[in-house]
């Protein structure tokens, strides 16, 4: 079963940094494009960042750009996202995907994972 596991979310402070992991188990990542989407309260799942299986090219929403940095480990088959510089407008919920190429819309991406929880607050 292909399966993805988000992890690193939590309770940081604006203007902090969080790393979230993103491993896959039952496939290999070598072969997709994964994104990280975001999910707000009341708000759409909006694309984040996205790295293609090569690694080599990147894609970041204007909003995090400068920010966040998108990176894969194939070897331990997972995807990282670092996160600095942190602001309350990044609260939510992120996921990562798996797809064949890189795209800013959720539908064209699968193998969800459950989601981590990164809250920005003083």
């Amino acid at each position: 079963q292909l399966q993805l596991v988000e992890s690193g979310g939590g309770l940081v402070q604006p203007g902090g940094s969080l790393r979230l992991s993103c491993a896959a188990s039952g496939f290999t990542l070598d072969y997709y494009a994964i994104g990280w989407f975001r999910q707000a309260p009341g708000k759409e799942r909006e694309g984040v960042s996205c790295i293609r299986s090569s690694g080599f090219r990147t894609n970041y929403a204007d909003s995090v750009k400068g920010r966040f940095t998108i990176s894969r480990d194939n070897a331990k088959n997972t995807v990282y996202l670092q996160m600095n510089s942190l602001k309350p407008e990044d609260t939510a919920v992120y996921y990562c995907a798996a797809a064949s190429l890189c795209s800013r819309w959720s539908r064209d991406f699968g193998s969800w994972g459950q989601g981590t929880q990164v809250t920005v607050s003083s």
